[in-house]
């Protein structure tokens, strides 16, 4: 192999210099045409315009709504509660130790996995399976 065989490992495109002579392909009005709103400096429409018709996004009906009112809870699985180090869990800990990066509205205990550890846990939710392993281990779960 010399320095003068290698190859660039994908194909260069060289950029097209407009405006630089009719020798070029792209002199006088460099690819713009003749006239019209699409020809001019700043010219051109936004997204979604159709010509002063009304746009699809008006025209089509709107559905559904957003709830205010709705809780975005950070879901823990016990298989991540395996991790932890401290033997009581709270939101604090698991976003210390580095398993959720944020606890939102609260934190909903899943009973994903196997929990191989006794823990007392402190969360906003569990699910009923959560519950039982979590006391089935010898630990605790309590709601706050």
């Amino acid at each position: 192999m010399e320095l003068g065989n290698i190859k660039a490992a994908t194909k260069k495109e060289t950029k097209k210099r407009v405006g630089r002579g009719i020798g070029s392909g792209l002199g006088k009005t460099s690819g713009r045409g003749h006239k019209g709103q699409k020809a001019r400096t700043g010219g051109g429409v936004r997204r979604g315009f159709e010509g002063g018709q009304t746009p699809l996004y008006r025209r089509l009906p709107k559905r559904g709504f957003t709830n205010i009112h709705a809780k975005t809870y950070t879901e823990v699985t016990l298989t991540m509660l395996n991790k932890v180090k401290n033997e009581e869990v709270t939101a604090e800990s698991l976003i210390e130790d580095g398993i959720i990066s944020k606890a939102n509205d609260g934190i909903v205990i899943l009973g994903t996995g196997k929990l191989e550890k006794k823990l007392t846990v402190k969360a906003t939710r569990f699910t009923k399976s959560a519950a039982e392993a979590i006391e089935k281990a010898g630990g605790k779960a309590e709601v706050i």
